[in-house]
């Protein structure tokens, strides 16, 4: 991470599952670009090793240890944000689980539950609560971590598509909701990005990198930096005429 560059001096940024992966890297763009970030994750020894990365970089972050499925967690997040520094500018509602890899008559309910719960419950009830508090300010960005799978279908993952699809609908809904009242709310649709998840199950299966990377025209698997690139310039004011727009970040995956 670089020092800051200023363009979010003064203003406070949610990162939603920010120990690692995409979420940690998202956290530490904010923090590069001058922002304050709240480091909100279940795991306690992970979400404090970024806020550690952040302020070994010269960046300003906090942990804030949040269950996303739960409303009085993610509620408590953001009044973090509020108690401490008075604002909430930016959100990267970003936190995740995967999803077992069944088809659908054979999915457990308790597994589609667990899913939503997370994915898409969690996205709704990150933006309830961000919504109020940035429209105290008058203004606020929010970018919602959908995937190529919100775009298009993948077989044995139903939970894990239906609940990016719904994040969509989310998103969409959100913006043409409060875009005229200073808020611009938009999604990012990642391909397979390089993250703990994606190094485990490929060191678990040979083979799977190499059909991941035939998945992507672009000839390889992205990086938790790339979408993070993609989250800021989002929330930045380069992004200003954006609203309600699912961006692919995925080496093409979404074309053929």
């Amino acid at each position: 991470m670089s020092p800051s560059n200023g363009v979010f001096d003064g203003k406070v940024a949610i990162v939603t599952g920010a120990a690692g992966g995409i979420g940690r890297a998202s956290a530490q763009a904010f923090a590069a670009r001058g922002a304050h970030v709240i480091v909100a994750d279940i795991d306690f020894d992970h979400g404090h090793e970024t806020v550690a990365l952040i302020a070994d970089a010269g960046g300003s972050a906090q942990f804030v240890r949040t269950d996303v499925s739960l409303p009085d967690e993610v509620h408590a997040m953001v009044n973090t944000a509020i108690r401490d520094h008075g604002r909430l500018d930016y959100a990267h509602n970003n936190a995740g689980v995967a999803g077992a890899n069944l088809p659908v008559a054979e999915l457990p309910e308790a597994e589609w539950d667990r899913v939503m719960n997370v994915m898409l419950r969690g996205v709704f009830l990150c933006m309830k609560y961000e919504i109020p508090a940035m429209l105290a300010t008058g203004r606020g960005a929010i970018v919602n971590t959908a995937s190529g799978a919100g775009l298009v279908g993948y077989a044995n993952q139903s939970a894990y598509v239906a609940s990016k699809h719904g994040v969509l609908g989310l998103t969409k809904s959100g913006a043409l909701e409060y875009g005229a009242r200073g808020i611009r709310i938009n999604a990012v649709c990642p391909g397979t990005v390089w993250s703990p998840m994606v190094d485990a199950a490929v060191a678990s299966y040979p083979g799977l990198q190499a059909d991941l990377e035939k998945m992507h025209p672009i000839g390889r698997l992205g990086t938790a930096d790339e979408i993070a690139a993609a989250v800021v310039w989002l929330c930045s004011d380069d992004a200003s005429f954006v609203l309600g727009h699912a961006l692919s970040v995925d080496g093409g995956y979404v074309v053929p």
